[in-house]
This record gives structure tokens, C-alpha cells and sequence, in this order.
């Protein structure tokens, strides 16, 4: 979350942004790609585009075979970039597991890009800035374990002219036959709410996907190993079996599991927040463009209201300290014991208030036990020095970041991840169930995970890649909320393997979908991070234009919210279920959108009949 206008919201250019998150894995993009061996084949389908566009698909159409200009034979592809489609063409190839692969391509054009995704071990991509005449670009990898295909693509740079590929090669051992997978075992329930039921199974070896039956009718599909299957009547009775998917089929279906749901409303019991919530930070410490908001004028649109923000003595001390906005700096700032009047008229109301630690200024690193146990002691008391509800975390910049060999999020290792855990447990135990917990990561910090995982097996990535899903899974039993920063955010791959951007509905739908299905972490399937429950999930967005990069209009709001929720309104993105009980949505702020005539609130308002 930005404090000022005056401070870019966004790091890094939008460009550079987008490559730290398609070249993390730089050491992986070797120039010299290693020798095919004498088996060795060409597995790519169609490389030269002599058949057209068989064995390819490209995004929005932006893709068609010409005759010239070509690199050799009578075809090429010409893909054309336009709005936020960079023109990604690509086709899945059967490959053979742990074993070494050559991926190459001529290329012509601006921004030019060849990759594999899938590969189960660090996936890569290699690039030219600029290509006047055929130039050739290479890179390789190494599949993983249980990695029995991958995608290969190509794609140009938003707002460039159309770029040209031939020649497209995959060379290395020939991939199996791909064959129906075995029947998923292990099918277990976790604990039902009144409308959902959390759902794991074992994995099944050649699995690419699962679909979900309730009752015998199939309900949902999902690439992950886990589900949260939602919109089920409180005190009923189930049964639920899941079947595996690839390309040549689906398997029988499981042994069947049966879930009785809990009584009472659809949900919304949960640290006594409503079925749908509107979740907003308030600037009170201190003031920026948008204007000082006193608590007491919060419109009761807001069901939670994160205090922005308590930060640390020093990065590394752990000791957070908060204080209301100087009257220097907020001239109609209220005094403390107005303050704290107008939290309990909030809660009063039904309302939680919170205190957000971190935000753009705040860094906070628990690197050690001491400032772990600091941090406790000082959130303790700033929580009960101004009667709050509980935590939203919002560590951002390099709060976060992965040490090398730290790979599995199940079991993290990294002190400044551990701590923080192992704090935010302790004040879950010392306030109880209605401790309220949220988190706001920004995307690099969770959906960038699918893709790279911190510094990846050999170093060399950013560290900071989905640092936050460590936290996030290791919390999730005491996880009120997550809404992550769909905003200031590069463009993000989803579990259909395209590029997203910010927006418009469509970032929002991907980037959602991701949570409530679950993915492999850095393309590792025997490392899959689990679905969320959607009553834990909301999504954050600017309330205006002045707030952050990428706002998104009330309409394009409307229509993310439809497909989440109902299936309607989808676009391109097949989403992998639907989630009437998604909790609602985040925003920075609500001094923004008082700011924009409560644009924001009011849509929100009228969606969910406020």
C-alpha cells in the first residue's frame, strides 16, 4: 500500500516489471543449450507452420501462418500484440520425466519471447529486445519427476508491432504414450462449514487435472490436488468422489466420501464478519493526497477498517509502534480519546477494526527470536491499547524473501518467515477465536509462486517470489481474510498458462480462480499449495485512478465479481468452480474513495444489496 501520490505506487517500470517476473530464473536461461543426445527427437508439432496453425493456439486470435517474411520453407507465424494481449502462441508436448530438453526458435521482431512452462522442476523463457532479421533463440531444462508434458510458447510485448517465429524446435527423448490415468486415492473431507467442504486427495501419477462429483454429478474441475466445493445447504448430507483427467481421458472415479454440513447461515459467522465484506484502509497516521478521514466518519459501508499503519522502530527490531497522524500534517485529525470512542462505536455497530503492519514504508524482517517475541509484545500492546479486533499483515518490499534451499513452503526454514508465523500463532492463541487475521501480499508474493518459488533449486531467481505462501498455508486454520493487491502488479500467469494484467475483470477472475482451485508451486505437483475456502478470499483493488496502478472500473468490478460468484460475465478465463460465498473485496482506501464520491463503497453496495 502506498502512503503518498508523490512516491511511484509501482517499483518497477512496467516493462521491467514484468520481466524480473518472466526472466526470475535466469539461471536457467542458458545462451549454450547442451547437446541433444543420439535418441534425441524433435517433439514439436507444426514447428515450421508449414500446416497453418495446427498443434497451436494462439491468445484473442492474435496468430495466422504467412509466407514471407520466413526463415526457411513456405510458412511462418505472424502474431500481432494488441491491448493487453502480448500475442501468446503455444502447444502442449508429451515428454519424459527427468530428462533433459533443447527448446529453440528464430524469431524476427520487438520483444520477441520463447519459454516452456510445466516443466516441473524451474520453468524458462529466453528473449530478444530486438530482431531486424531472423535471429535464433535457444534455452533448455530438465522435467521433473512426474512431469509427462510441458507447453512450449512464444509471445510479443503489449503495444508492439506483430512478431514472426519459425522453425520452433523441442529436442530430447521422446515422451510415452500418454495414457489414461490411475484412480485418485486418499479422498478425505476436512471440517464442513454451513455451505462448503474442503476436499483433498492423493495425487495420480499422469495427472494434468481433477474433476469433482457431488452426488454424482460432476461439479467442478481443478489442476490441484485439493478443492473447497461451495453453495451446500447447512445440516445436509453429502457424498463427494473425484476422478483424474489428461490428454487421453479420465479415470474412474474415487471411492466416495460423505460430509454432512454444519448448521446455521450460509458462512458468514466467521469472526463475526457478513457473508459478503467490504475491507478498507483508513490513513491514520498519516496523510496524503486523498485527504485525513476521522474514524468517525467511516461510512458504515465498511465491515473491517485497517488502521494504516503500525511500522517498526528499525527494519530488523520488531518492535511496532502506532500514533495518530500529527495535527501538523492532518489538520482535522481527532484527538486519541475521540479515537478511540469512535473504534468502539464501529464495533458497536458490528464493525472490526484492525491495525495493518507494514504497508510501502513499513518494512519489518523477524530475523530473529527477539525480534519475534518483540513483535508480540508490541502489536499486544498497541491492540489493546486501542481496544482492536485483531491483525492485517501487510508486508510488502523486502520483508518477505526466501533464503537459498528453501524450497517447500510446507516446511519453511528462513527465519524472518518462521518468526513470523510462530508470532502471529502467539497472539491467534493469546486473544482467541475472534482474533481477526488478514493479510494483503501483493501478487508477486503469492500468484507469482505458481510459476518461481524464491531462489529456485539453483539460485538465481528473485528470492522474494511467492514468499507469502509459506505464511499463508501455515496460517490458513487461523486466516480470517485474504485479499491480495490486485493492483501494482506486473502481469501474472494463471492456471491457464496466459499472462494477465491489471485492470480489468479478467486480472481479477485469474488471479482469484488461483486461490480457490490451488496450484502447483513453481510448477511442482507434488508441491501443490492448497485451495482457500472462498468465505477467506477477498481481492483488492485502487478505489480511484489516483490510488494505484491498475483501477478498475465499477463495471468491469461487476463483471468479476458475476463470474466468481455465478458463473456469468467469464470472458476468455474459464474459471474452475464457482464461489457465491467469495467473502467480498478489499481497497486501498477508504480515504481514496472518499476522495472519488465513494465510487467504490456505493458499487459494492449495490452489488451485494448493502
Amino acid at each position: 500500500m502506498e502512503r503518498t501520490r508523490s512516491r511511484p505506487p509501482v517499483r518497477l517500470p512496467a516493462l521491467t516489471a514484468v520481466l524480473s517476473a518472466t526472466l526470475l530464473a535466469a539461471g536457467a536461461l542458458g545462451a549454450t543449450a547442451p547437446a541433444a543426445g543420439a535418441a534425441d527427437v524433435d517433439l514439436a508439432s507444426n514447428g515450421g507452420f508449414e500446416a497453418g496453425l495446427d498443434g497451436w493456439s494462439c491468445s484473442g486470435g492474435s496468430g495466422a501462418a504467412v509466407s514471407t517474411p520466413v526463415h526457411s520453407g513456405a510458412s511462418a507465424l505472424k502474431a500481432t500484440p494488441a491491448g493487453s494481449d502480448n500475442a501468446r502462441c503455444s502447444q502442449t508436448v508429451t515428454v519424459k520425466p527427468d530428462s533433459t530438453y533443447t527448446l529453440g526458435a528464430w524469431v524476427q521482431g520487438s520483444y520477441v519471447y520463447l519459454g516452456a512452462s510445466g516443466t516441473g522442476t524451474t520453468d524458462v523463457s529466453t528473449w530478444t529486445q530486438s530482431a531486424g532479421a531472423y535471429k535464433q533463440l535457444t534455452t533448455s531444462f530438465r522435467t521433473g519427476p512426474a512431469t509427462t508434458s510441458v507447453t512450449v510458447y512464444t509471445h510479443g510485448w503489449y503495444g508492439t508491432p506483430a512478431y514472426y517465429a519459425d522453425d520452433l524446435t523441442l529436442t530430447g527423448p521422446g515422451g510415452d504414450p500418454v495414457t489414461v490415468p490411475a484412480t485418485p486415492t486418499g479422498l478425505r473431507a476436512g471440517t464442513a462449514t454451513a455451505s462448503s467442504a474442503p476436499l483433498t486427495w492423493t495425487a495420480s501419477a499422469g495427472a494434468t487435472g481433477y474433476r469433482v462429483y457431488r452426488d454424482g454429478t460432476k461439479i467442478l474441475d481443478t489442476t490441484g490436488t485439493s478443492a473447497t466445493v461451495t453453495g451446500l445447504t447447512a445440516s445436509s448430507a453429502y457424498s463427494f468422489q473425484v476422478s483424474a483427467l489428461n490428454a487421453a481421458g479420465e479415470s474412474a472415479r474415487s471411492a466416495a466420501v460423505s460430509v454432512t454440513t454444519a448448521a446455521g447461515g450460509g458462512g458468514g459467522d466467521d469472526a463475526g464478519l457478513p457473508d459478503h465484506a467490504l475491507v478498507g484502509y483508513l490513513h491514520s497516521s498519516f496523510a496524503n493526497g486523498s485527504g485525513y478521514t476521522r474514524m468517525a466518519d467511516v461510512p458504515d459501508s465498511w465491515d473491517v477498517i485497517n488502521l494504516a499503519f503500525g511500522e517498526p522502530t528499525s527494519v530488523t527490531s520488531g518492535d511496532i509502534r502506532f500514533s495518530l497522524c500529527p495535527v501538523a500534517e492532518c489538520p482535522g485529525v481527532e484527538s486519541e480519546a475521540e479515537f478511540k470512542a469512535a473504534i468502539k462505536a464501529k464495533q458497536a455497530a458490528g464493525k472490526k477494526v484492525l491495525i495493518s503492519i507494514g504497508g510501502q514504508n513499513g518494512q519489518v524482517q523477524l530475523a530473529s527470536t527477539a525480534a519475534r517475541d518483540t513483535f508480540v509484545s508490541s502489536v499486544s500492546k498497541i491492540i489493546d491499547t486501542y481496544g482492536l479486533d485483531g491483525l492485517d499483515i501487510d508486508f510488502e518490499g523486502h520483508s518477505l524473501s526466501l533464503n537459498t534451499g528453501d524450497t517447500d513452503f510446507r516446511s519453511p526454514t528462513t527465519p524472518v518467515i518462521v518468526n513470523l508465523i510462530s508470532a502471529v500463532k502467539s497472539l491467534k492463541a493469546k486473544y482467541g477465536e475472534d482474533f481477526v487475521l488478514t493479510m494483503a501480499p501483493e501478487t508477486f508474493f503469492v500468484q507469482l509462486g505458481y510459476q518461481y518459488y524464491g531462489s529456485g533449486p539453483w539460485g538465481g531467481q528473485d528470492p522474494r517470489a511467492g514468499a507469502y505462501l509459506p505464511v499463508i498455508h501455515a496460517l490458513r486454520d487461523d486466516l480470517t481474510l485474504l485479499h491480495v493487491q490486485d493492483y501494482n502488479s506486473g502481469s501474472i500467469m494463471g492456471l491457464d498458462n496466459q499472462y494477465h494484467s491489471m485492470g480489468g475483470a479478467d486480472f481479477h477472475i485469474a488471479m482469484t480462480d488461483m486461490l480457490l482451485t490451488g496450484f502447483p508451486v513453481a510448477g511442482d505437483r507434488t508441491k501443490v499449495f492448497p485451495a482457500l475456502r472462498p468465505e477467506q478470499v477477498a481481492f483488492g483493488l485502487p478505489a480511484s485512478t489516483q490510488a494505484g496502478n491498475g483501477h478498475t472500473s465499477p463495471a468491469e468490478v461487476t463483471k468479476a465479481l458475476n463470474c466468481l460468484t455465478k458463473k456469468t460475465d467469464c470472458g476468455s478465463y474459464r474459471t474452475h468452480g464457482t464461489w457465491s460465498g467469495l467473502r467480498g473485496l478489499m481497497t486501498w482506501s477508504i480515504n481514496w474513495d472518499r476522495f472519488n464520491n465513494w465510487e467504490f463503497s456505493k458499487n459494492f453496495d449495490a452489488y451485494f444489496g448493502g
